[in-house]
């Protein structure tokens, strides 16, 4: 029974170390091969039909304003206004009656001076994956700008381009190391999941009606 024990102590620090080897991997193969593409300077990215700005609540639990919400605002408005995107799909999470993220970053774009006619919801971007794809298969977009912040600018590039998207990502400001500690912790897992859904073949979860973007 001892032995029994100790083997299977062996074989759970085994499954331990790899799972250690394997996010701190795929943290590196993300970083490494979205470093070109992955900016915070305007200047640097192309000229795109369409940016893609990625979702997140407006408020944190307990009510005060999330930055990382309003910093891609910020960051998707400068963008637009610069030029360098025509568009903007705000795609986030509607999955709730009373929670809506493309339409809380709608209505704070058009307050940024973006016209609500260049903005176009996507109500079923639950996940990165979903909403860099649904950009191409739904709203037609094969080259955009993604916008978030950088830790998730890399993360979202690297799946847009891994299914045959011309990605580029457009960095908003980030929170202080302190208040987004939980938020990057979480990143590091996500990476990994990146992996795992590739193996798995895993896709969005919900399709629908094409969208057009003049």
């Amino acid at each position: 029974m001892r032995k029994f024990i100790k083997n299977i102590i062996k074989i759970f620090l085994l499954l331990f170390v790899a799972g250690i080897i394997f996010i701190i991997w795929s943290n590196f193969t993300i970083k490494n091969q979205t470093e070109d593409y992955v900016t915070s300077n305007i200047s640097t990215l192309p000229n795109e039909k369409t940016g893609l700005l990625l979702g997140t609540s407006k408020t944190l639990s307990n009510g005060a304003p999330n930055a990382y919400f309003f910093n891609r605002i910020e960051a998707a408005a400068e963008l637009f206004k610069s030029g360098k995107i025509q568009n903007i799909i705000v795609s986030g999470d509607n999955s709730k009656k009373d929670y809506n993220e493309p339409e809380e970053m709608k209505n704070e774009l058009i307050k940024a001076g973006v016209p609500a006619d260049k903005i176009f919801e996507d109500f079923a971007g639950f996940r990165t994956l979903d909403s860099v794809l649904r950009a191409k298969e739904i709203f037609g977009q094969s080259s955009y700008i993604i916008i978030s912040q950088r830790f998730h600018n890399e993360r979202a590039v690297y799946l847009a381009r891994k299914n045959n998207i011309e990605a580029w990502g457009y960095n908003a400001a980030d929170v202080n190391k302190y208040a987004g500690l939980k938020t990057n912790a979480r990143e590091k897992l996500a990476r990994a999941k990146v992996f795992w859904d590739f193996m798995f073949g895993v896709e969005p979860k919900f399709g629908g009606e094409k969208i057009l973007i003049p």
